[in-house]
């Protein structure tokens, strides 16, 4: 009887560790509720909205993905996705003079250099990861300025190729769903599937491939990792390349959404994906998480934009909050890793 309650608590204790953010995206999604019947706020509780919602918090989904690879391997984070958005950005619109696909494998080029950089110099020279990764966005954003002087890029003022500036507006607007199924209710943006997918793909890398349990060995226990066979090197390297898989994604599309490549695009980035990740339940201790955990954490923060937004806060206040938020999260997080023996959140 006894072992049968441990078993029941222990799953019970399983199902709050995964989907517990999920309350809290519920909370947040009644009290947009309660504040519209109040009258505090309009418009909250439409579909329309909710689409808004998804579409806002895309980008920041695809990004948090990657991310979530390096803070899993107990790497904590990669401060240069903000400068690898904005230059795969940039070089696919000075690329696009010689058609849509020759911008993307370029873009993709210039993005997988950066990840390969980080993934040998972090996983293989063993550099601190967030001192490094913050050194390669500086000297990629200096590199930015020197080359376009701080420029704005317009796919306009590149090239007269039409085709080729549709279908790279296309990669943030085009509705696939609904042009699917010829249904508006369903008028999902791209961005929106690609994060869907990306998040299923990395849910199941995580939980069902060998490479996934080699990363939260190593992410739990890099020394035991090491002695027990784990190319230690390897998996971290991954990690960080993949975080730039899903930055040249994301420079993509935030480039395609302003129409414009800037050395601006793709900042605070990183902070926000680590919020989403953390409030997702992922402890920058590493080795614990789940890709379930930070799409929860990427909707709460789309239901927090979306209620201070309706509520008229100014962005500068909007970002004091999220901080807050972040520290508060990062404090719970960091004392239950305590209890558990572990001080290194």
């Amino acid at each position: 009887m006894e072992q049968s309650r441990v078993l029941r608590f222990g799953a019970f204790a399983s199902f709050i560790n995964v989907f517990g953010v999920y309350l809290i995206a519920l909370f947040f999604l009644l009290l947009g509720v309660v504040l519209q019947s109040l009258g505090v706020i309009q418009n909250f509780i439409s579909w329309s909205n909710f689409l808004n919602i998804i579409d806002n918090v895309s980008l920041l989904g695809i990004v948090a993905v990657g991310m979530a690879f390096v803070t899993y391997s107990g790497n904590y984070a990669d401060l240069s996705v903000p400068t690898t958005m904005a230059l795969t950005g940039i070089v696919a619109v000075e690329m696009l003079k010689y058609g849509f696909l020759p911008a993307i494998l370029a873009a993709t080029a210039v993005g997988l250099l950066i990840g390969l950089i980080n993934a040998i110099v972090v996983g293989k020279l063993k550099a601190n990861p967030i001192i490094w990764t913050l050194a390669v966005n500086y000297v990629t954003l200096g590199v930015i300025r020197l080359v376009w002087a701080n420029k704005q890029i317009y796919p306009e003022t590149i090239t007269d190729n039409k085709e080729a500036i549709a279908l790279f507006d296309g990669i943030f607007r085009h509705e696939l769903a609904s042009n699917l199924f010829g249904n508006e209710l369903l008028d999902i943006r791209l961005p929106t599937i690609l994060m869907l997918v990306l998040m299923v793909l990395g849910q199941f890398i995580l939980t069902k491939t060998s490479f996934g349990a080699q990363l939260k060995m190593t992410g739990s226990a890099k020394k035991a990792a090491r002695f027990s066979g784990i190319n230690v090197e390897y998996v971290v390297g991954m990690a960080f390349v993949l975080a730039a898989v899903t930055a040249i994604i994301g420079g993509l599309t935030i480039t395609s959404l302003s129409r414009v490549g800037a050395y601006y695009n793709g900042t605070g980035y990183d902070f926000r994906a680590v919020t989403a990740i953390v409030i997702g339940g992922m402890t920058l201790a590493g080795g614990r998480g789940s890709m379930i955990g930070v799409l929860g954490g990427v909707l709460i923060i789309g239901f927090i934009n979306n209620i201070m937004t309706l509520l008229g806060v100014p962005t500068l206040s909007q970002d004091m909050i999220r901080g807050l938020i972040f520290i508060i999260v990062v404090g719970i997080s960091a004392k239950s890793l305590r209890s558990l023996g572990r001080d290194d959140s």
